[in-house]
């Protein structure tokens, strides 16, 4: 069970990373993403900080409003 619950950190980690690299590189500021994607602004930093655990939707809705693909938010993850 620990191993598995450092396995999901990792991944929330690396995902948040990316979507935090990904929003600067377009310019936008977190309150610009959370508007863009219909999420909250503090939701959208706790998903920058590694804390949420996503769904499906959520992914869809934050690569939409980022102008990429669902799976560019997956780069850098090993598993």
């Amino acid at each position: 069970m620990q191993g598995e619950t450092t396995f999901m950190a990792v991944i929330m980690s690396t995902f948040g990373k990316r979507v935090r690299q990904l929003r600067l590189k377009k310019k936008l500021s977190q309150e610009r993403l959370a508007e863009l994607a219909g999420l909250h602004v503090t939701f959208v930093g706790a998903i920058e900080r590694g804390k949420r655990n996503l769904s499906l939707v959520t992914i869809v809705k934050l690569a939409k409003a980022l102008k990429v693909k669902p799976g560019e938010l997956f780069q850098g993850i090993r598993t």
